[in-house]
């Protein structure tokens, strides 16, 4: 266990050295901004399978100038292709209230005497003091009591645009759609991720879709920079909220 510790503790430090090197050469310059790269990646680096409906043969009707299964009569110019651009219309208005609150007592009382063990209690004087009652040899009782609280109050507001783009079609033709978006202001950089699954209907005229119409949505919004190094905490205090066991 100790030896395990110490292992950890040589790892966070390198980390924390590796980490603090990056940090010096930084030193009054600007965050770097990631390069343009394959979008596929910000969905994961595995195609995405989900369960599918059973295939059905295309229905076509003779002397017709309507296709079935198409949306619109004319050419549609909605995200429907790898590689098409679409919009996501972020809109998080979300809070949550929680309160709750436990009361827990215990009182507990034995005892415990062989006042006729065959015969054998005669023989407790021969190594108990003197006056032990073999009726009651042990007598214990203790009380607990245990009380906590607690409350939740939370309230979230993000409203966001981003472009995404199709990286997969999935047989039964939803569209696997990730974004990222990136905007430096001084020496912060607020990075915007969105991926997950979206069927083509939900998709509007003006190639816009709702987050609430995404299923498996994965929505990021964080930064790097000098304000959000002061707001994490510094490896040691880590270390020591992993390894302090109280």
């Amino acid at each position: 266990m100790t030896r395990n510790i110490v292992l950890l503790a040589a790892s966070t430090l390198a980390l924390a050295a590796c980490g603090t090197t990056d940090r010096i050469s930084q030193i009054g310059q600007y965050p770097d901004m990631s390069p343009i790269d394959n979008p596929s990646k910000v969905a994961g680096p595995r195609p995405v399978v989900m369960p599918m409906p059973q295939e059905r043969e295309a229905a076509y009707a003779p002397n017709s100038l309507w296709q079935a299964g198409s949306r619109t009569f004319f050419n549609d110019q909605r995200a429907d292709e790898i590689g098409d651009i679409l919009t996501v219309n972020i809109n998080i208005t979300d809070s949550a209230r929680v309160s709750n609150s436990t009361d827990r007592q215990r009182t507990s009382s034995n005892t415990a005497g062989a006042p006729n063990f065959f015969g054998l209690e005669t023989l407790l004087d021969d190594f108990l003091p003197d006056g032990v009652d073999p009726s009651t040899l042990a007598s214990t009782n203790s009380v607990s009591s245990n009380g906590g609280s607690g409350d939740i109050d939370r309230s979230e507001a993000v409203e966001l645009t981003v472009a995404a783009v199709v990286t997969q079609i999935l047989p039964n033709g939803n569209l696997v759609i990730a974004g990222r978006q990136e905007v430096r202001i001084n020496y912060e950089v607020r990075e915007l991720l969105v991926s997950g699954i979206a069927r083509p209907e939900d998709i509007t005229s003006d190639n816009t879709i709702k987050h609430t119409q995404i299923a498996e949505a994965r929505i990021s919004y964080g930064g790097r920079g000098h304000l959000s190094e002061v707001q994490k905490p510094r490896y040691g205090q880590e270390l020591y909220e992993v390894l302090f066991p109280f």
